[in-house]
């Protein structure tokens, strides 16, 4: 598509200027160098680019080069000075309505970004400014959020090198990349998964191991609220839980917040089930340790005592004290669903270094 005439109204008087400056050999006035940077802003407003000014620039000094003869002699490095003169000026101009108009927007972007995570403004409002940066809110997205071990800005290299990696690799997508509070986030149709796989890649790489949670795709504008708490909880339940898994899926772990949704309940279990190891010597967390890693291991003895680093004597041991404690068997299976769930409860809620 061939790029638009640039219209003699943005080369103001430069053919004047240019003559003026062959018959006497001065430099532009201060007056004139305002007015050259006043036709550069508005060159950058009207959507110009700057190399095609430049070019017009140019052809506009061949066509009008000045024939009147010089007082001085120095006809032609009069004008070339002035042509360097009259561009510079009209560049400087340029850029400056370029800056302020990559601030302007820069500062609506993140202002949608900030509204659209927490779910501010209104949402039909917040549908129509979604367009403008490449999201259509009617559909279903979902957000993955990417922690590492340092804060990101948009500006730092991680989440460029990362949001490089997926406009190379999905283009054509509509997909969201920034930062918030220091992570990761990407928002994208909750219809592509492997968008949110493939970030989830490229972040755990470019943050040197760190972590990634998936929220669940919802719909609408406050489905993107919804995916983006998913996925910070999924990370913070990591962190309690003590999740080894580099790449966290909120629907993997649902099972979690249904757990605390009632959270006296639980404490109460906790305290029925487990608050008897208080009592042992050392108090309740070595105990409750050894319940945690009994569990993890598919309640088998052996890989227990190696992952613990103690002797199959000296684990038996502790899992006869604990039903000595508790009056719960953790080798029953009538016992252990109680036992592990109170366990799990232990951990969401803290315990024993938070009082129930």
């Amino acid at each position: 598509m061939p790029e638009p005439e640039i219209p003699d109204e943005l080369l103001g008087d430069y053919a004047r200027i240019l003559t003026d400056v062959a018959a006497t050999g001065r430099r532009l006035t201060r007056d004139e160098l305002e007015d050259r940077r006043r036709l550069g802003r508005q060159a950058a407003e009207t959507g110009f680019q700057l190399r095609a000014l430049v070019v017009r620039h140019l052809a506009a000094t061949r066509a009008d080069w000045p024939l009147a003869p010089s007082v001085d002699g120095a006809s032609t490095d009069s004008v070339l000075a002035a042509v360097e003169q009259a561009v510079d000026a009209f560049a400087e101009g340029f850029e400056r309505a370029q800056r302020m108009t990559v601030r302007r927007e820069e500062a609506a972007r993140r202002e949608f970004i900030d509204d659209l995570l927490y779910g501010r403004s209104d949402l039909g409002r917040l549908a129509e400014r979604a367009t403008r940066f490449g999201l259509r809110l009617s559909r279903a997205h979902a957000v993955a959020v990417a922690v590492g071990p340092e804060a990101y800005t948009e500006t730092d290299s991680v989440p460029r090198t990362v949001e490089a990696a997926l406009l190379a690799r999905f283009g054509g997508r509509k997909i969201l990349i920034t930062t918030k509070d220091g992570r990761l986030i990407c928002i994208a149709p909750g219809s592509q998964p492997d968008v949110l796989r493939f970030f989830a890649k490229q972040a755990h790489a470019a943050t040197d191991g760190g972590r990634v949670a998936v929220g669940r795709p919802h719909n609408g504008p406050g489905g993107v609220v919804h995916s983006y708490d998913e996925a910070l909880d999924a990370l913070d339940l990591a962190e309690r839980m003590d999740l080894d898994d580099p790449v966290l899926y909120a629907a993997d772990l649902l099972v979690y917040p249904v757990l605390t949704r009632d959270r006296q309940a639980m404490a109460d279990l906790v305290r029925s089930q487990l608050g008897p190891l208080q009592r042992a010597r050392g108090g309740a967390e070595p105990l409750l340790k050894t319940l945690t890693v009994y569990f993890e291991a598919g309640c088998v003895a052996a890989e227990t005592a190696r992952r613990l680093s103690l002797s199959v004597r000296a684990l038996t041991y502790r899992l006869e004290r604990i039903h000595q404690l508790t009056g719960s068997d953790p080798s029953d299976p009538m016992h252990r669903y109680t036992l592990q769930t109170a366990v799990i409860g232990a951990r969401l809620l803290d315990w024993p270094a938070k009082e129930l």
